[in-house]
């Protein structure tokens, strides 16, 4: 069988080719990826000292609103990790200012890599920041775990790489399903960031399965990141007259795109669905153009999967406020890459990688959670609404 960790530059650019047209990663779950990791021939195991773990989000930036919530998140998993009877693992936690950019991403992991000499890295958080850093973990050998990342295929260039969140591949398909159910709309609109690669992936995976459900779509229209004026998109939008408008955009714009839609007057009946996951922030941020927003998700605070209520507890108490998605999100990536460490009872990341690879069921704040053939998490997804200026689960 022939070694992915070999992988040549040819493999690459076969990747990056596969990628660009968005073929769908298959969503089982197998044995391949395990088998493909090259075990150290004599595993050490892990010392009673500390294992330096790097983390990569937006301290800084555009998108730096979701900076503190993980900042928080990290840090109360590392200290319950830390201060835990039950594990003689002991992350220390260096971190790195991903500045909401792809270049900041890749300088980050550069500097963790290079200088501060980690060999595990949590971050970064946006998918086209992934698309230009998980290389450099591949190149260097070093595991890195997404935990916010959506578009799909990016975890399959190597098996170094992981990611937390569910992709839009999963996330779609099922957000569709129940909101059409529920809904029942026939005719649609589209509206997306043509330069964000989560936007571009999300729509295109969204129009297959809007288009698979027999839902006509009458517009898609796009914009660009940091473009403030999108009257042009939403005349024509209304003008199409649709049951229900699907966005696909960046954390920074989303608020002043619900803005924006509601006051250039598409009526408040004709519900917004994001492809985005939303946050209180985002909510708060957007007033009451959010409420009635309808989000495709992997979290919520309400949810009864085992710990959950604790954590939001905890966090709450702690922080002086409610986790939102992005702090679970990183709190619970924590934990999941903390049982590798632990499996693997070695400090060499092919041996942390090939452990990550094997997780299966393991019981998180986002329930019951594995790893796929390709390292994307495998759990069940969730679908919110905004109601009151709070999410419930749309049901």
């Amino acid at each position: 069988m022939t070694n992915r960790f070999d992988m040549n530059i040819k493999k690459i650019i076969v990747f990056a080719l596969v990628l660009a047209i968005i073929v769908p990663i298959a969503s089982f779950i197998g044995c391949e990826r395990v088998q493909q990791v090259v075990q150290p021939a004599t595993p050490q195991e892990v010392p009673d000292g500390e294992i330096l773990v790097g983390a990569v989000y937006p301290i800084t930036g555009r998108s730096s609103l979701a900076g503190s919530p993980v900042e928080y998140g990290i840090e109360l998993a590392v200290s319950e990790i830390n201060n835990s009877q039950h594990s003689d693992v002991k992350i220390k936690l260096i971190t790195a200012d991903g500045q909401s950019t792809v270049e900041g991403a890749v300088e980050a992991f550069n500097k963790l890599i290079h200088q501060d000499k980690v060999s595990i890295i949590l971050g970064p958080g946006s998918s086209s920041q992934v698309q230009a850093a998980f290389p450099i973990a591949h190149q260097n050998q070093v595991v890195a775990i997404s935990p916010s990342s959506a578009a799909s295929g990016l975890s399959a260039i190597s098996d170094f790489v992981f990611r937390t969140n569910l992709t839009t591949d999963v996330l779609i398909p099922n957000g569709v399903r129940v909101t059409q159910e529920k809904l029942g709309y026939q005719k649609v609109a589209t509206l997306f960031d043509e330069i964000d690669l989560f936007a571009q992936t999300s729509d295109a995976e969204l129009r297959k399965a809007l288009t698979d459900s027999g839902v006509k779509i009458l517009t898609t229209e796009s914009f660009q990141t940091e473009e403030t004026d999108l009257s042009a998109q939403f005349t024509r939008i209304k003008a199409s007259n649709p049951d229900a408008i699907f966005i696909s955009s960046t954390v920074a714009d989303i608020s002043n795109i619900l803005i924006q839609g509601r006051a250039l007057g598409v009526p408040s009946d004709i519900p917004f669905i994001v492809n985005l996951t939303l946050s209180r922030d985002l909510v708060a941020a957007a007033g009451d153009a959010a409420e009635g927003t309808i989000t495709f998700t992997s979290w919520h605070s309400t949810a009864d999967t085992l710990g959950n209520q604790t954590f939001v507890q905890n966090y709450s108490t702690k922080y002086g406020m409610e986790p939102n998605i992005w702090a679970a999100q990183f709190y619970a990536a924590v934990h999941i890459l903390t049982k590798g460490i632990a499996d693997a009872q070695s400090t060499d990341p092919k041996a942390i990688a090939a452990a990550l690879a094997e997780i299966r069921d393991f019981d998180t704040i986002l329930g019951p959670f594995s790893f796929n053939d390709v390292g994307d998490a495998v759990y069940d997804p969730v679908v919110l609404i905004v109601k009151d200026g709070e999410f419930e689960v749309f049901e």
